[in-house]
């Protein structure tokens, strides 16, 4: 397994915590992610129902890009936590794909988990998710 974990801090007004992960894209290291994703929450004080709202999410995401990924890449994980929120971008190498279908049950899982949920596609050969979770934010009814 290759797991690579990188930290650090910036901002004068407050500490802007960045960590990078990078594993196999393969289902089998998801577990890496959910419990990094709770560990991070749990850091930023979420609520235990908000730690496993992220986990969740998280693993939704992963499992949405892996069917895109291309065998043998890995998948990168950055988590940025600024104060109250968390924003987590989760990436693989791609070919050739578009974005994730945003009318699909895995997309309205992310949706209903998190506060804002974005697909990302800068270059072709690359897919991303990112997702947001603010501490404390209501969910909608």
């Amino acid at each position: 397994m290759t797991e690579e974990t990188e930290t650090r801090a910036e901002g004068v007004a407050g500490i802007r915590d960045v960590v990078s992960i990078r594993l196999p894209a393969a289902s089998a290291y998801l577990s890496v992610l959910r419990t990094a994703t709770a560990g991070l929450a749990a850091r930023l004080d979420f609520t235990l129902d908000e730690i496993e709202d992220l986990r969740i999410a998280v693993d939704e995401a992963c499992a949405m890009l892996l069917t895109e990924a291309v065998p043998g890449t890995d998948l990168t994980a950055e988590f940025e936590l600024t104060g109250q929120e968390m924003q987590v971008r989760v990436e693989v190498a791609t070919v050739g794909s578009s974005a994730p279908k945003r009318d699909d049950f895995a997309w309205m899982v992310l949706t209903a988990l998190a506060d804002d949920v974005d697909a990302v596609t800068d270059s072709p050969d690359r897919m991303a998710i990112v997702l947001r979770k603010r501490r404390g934010a209501a969910r909608p009814a």
